[in-house]
């Protein structure tokens, strides 16, 4: 409803007052509510679409959902600016070597052009906010790494042969690039192994960490956030072990949960603070259907007062584990920061699982990242290690050549990062059956609500815009739009 109808012409006056000064006292908690003000909201409303037929893929879509008339009774999501919950970090992807090996080899116009699509903000950029990268190599590497590899039988406790060397050829030049487009780019790093001559098995698959290497490794990874941070590259936060219970990969480490709580509140934590390091300390980063592995640890007080939070993958367990963490230790963070996508992929189902499960299920779940495994590979999913590296891992976009393919977690990962910006925040929405969804208030005040149709029929349904405003949207069958309004 337009002001002119609703308030008298001296109501309107105050109103007009109360907003140009209303900013300097937001904060202030004085200012009242006025963004009934101004043109309807459903006249404002944007809506991105993407289709499981591919007829639409976020694509922006010109038609307008309809205002609800008197009588509609379609069933309503009602988004409530009033009840918050966790702020959010971003949305994005794994950074591997592979993905940083084929983004080199492109011509310096074709990658300025895709990194540009996908960490700019504006126009039609999907704006990712968030990366992680591996500490050494991942299994999506050409070969097993580490920053301080020695022939069998040698040690360096002292890491006087520590050097970023490996990094400096493809992912410290292509994060360069990316920092150039968005410098406020969170990074996570995340291990998974240890130097070789640091575990019992002398191997990068499996084994476990020496115990008198626990000191070495605390300093390697301070020697790690540092020299990232002399390249210009700040490291946000750390995982302690990728999969610490999954030693079959190449690289691998077996890390069980008392070994893990050892090595923070012992090693890792004094390290850093020692160093005056500031990048969180996050641990498990593994599936959720082990949630005792994060509680255990957390429940030890000695090495709660270095951990930020906990990480989750869901290759096993459901996306509520996250839920019971939080509600373990709710001061601590929850952060969701892994899941693949088979090849050759399959649009609509991947559509609607990992819309389902994790932009929706995992902040509904206390989530403050969402990312995506990974980035990106080529036409053959190369490189991959030998002895374990995932042969068909589906990257977000596939590069042959300067060529770019764009794939399900691309679609998937832009309903969210577009409009999702890193200091949202989750405000309520309510779950209609078959309608899952997810609501947030960005930074800019616009509200954002991520909604999917998990049925085989079009569905139509209305959308509570605050100050009475209603609207009627239709989504078709396996759909997901993005909905946004001021």
């Amino acid at each position: 409803m337009l002001a002119t109808t609703k308030y008298s012409l001296t109501s309107a006056l105050l109103v007009a007052g109360a907003l140009l000064w209303g900013s300097s006292c937001q904060d202030k908690g004085i200012v009242q509510d006025y963004e009934n003000q101004g043109p309807p909201k459903s006249s404002q409303i944007q809506v991105w679409l993407s289709t499981p037929d591919k007829s639409a893929l976020f694509a922006r879509q010109t038609t307008r959902p309809a205002t609800s008339t008197a009588g509609s009774t379609h069933p309503t999501i009602t988004v409530d600016t009033a009840e918050l919950f966790q702020e959010i970090d971003g949305f994005g992807y794994t950074l591997t070597g592979g993905s940083t090996l084929h983004l080199s080899r492109m011509s310096p116009g074709a990658r300025a052009s895709i990194l540009q699509e996908l960490f700019g903000t504006d126009d039609t950029n999907i704006g990712v906010s968030y990366l992680r990268i591996s500490i050494g190599a991942s299994d999506l590497d050409e070969r097993p790494f580490s920053y301080l590899d020695l022939p069998a039988g040698q040690t360096d406790p002292q890491l006087s042969g520590f050097s970023l060397d490996p990094d400096r050829q493809h992912l410290i030049p292509v994060l360069k690039e990316i920092l150039a487009i968005n410098p406020d780019l969170l990074i996570m790093g995340s291990p998974w192994s240890p130097p070789a001559w640091m575990k019992d098995n002398g191997d990068t698959r499996g084994g476990s960490l020496k115990p008198e290497f626990y000191d070495a490794y605390a300093r390697y990874f301070v020697k790690y956030i540092q020299g990232m941070a002399e390249e210009g590259i700040r490291i946000d936060a750390i995982t302690v072990q990728n999969e610490p219970l999954h030693p079959g990969n190449n690289p691998s480490l077996l890390m069980l949960a008392p070994q893990q709580a050892d090595f923070i509140k012992n090693h890792l934590g004094p390290a850093f603070q020692a160093a005056a390091l500031d990048t969180k300390i996050i641990i498990y980063d593994h599936n959720a259907d082990r949630p005792d592995y994060p509680i255990s640890i957390l429940n030890d007080p000695q090495a709660k007062q270095y951990i930020d939070g906990s990480a989750f993958h869901l290759y096993g367990g459901d996306i509520s584990a996250l839920s019971q963490v939080h509600q373990a230790h709710p001061d601590k963070r929850i952060y969701f920061t892994e899941q693949w996508i088979g090849a050759p992929g399959d649009f609509p189902a991947d559509l609607a699982w990992h819309t389902r499960e994790l932009i929706i299920g995992a902040t509904r779940n206390w989530s403050r990242t969402v990312l995506e495994w990974n980035l990106a590979a080529d036409p053959n999913h190369q490189p991959h290690t030998d002895r374990g590296g995932c042969t068909s891992c589906l990257g977000a976009i596939t590069i042959a050549g300067n060529s770019v393919t764009r794939n399900p977690a691309y679609y998937i990962i832009a309903h969210a990062s577009k409009f999702v910006r890193p200091g949202s925040v989750r405000i309520s929405s309510n779950m209609l059956a078959g309608l899952p969804n997810v609501a947030f208030k960005a930074p800019n005040g616009d509200k954002v609500l991520i909604v999917l149709n998990d049925t085989q029929s079009s569905q139509t349904f209305s959308i509570a815009l605050g100050q009475g405003e209603k609207v009627d949207a239709t989504l078709p069958a396996g759909a997901v739009a993005t909905y946004v309004w001021p």
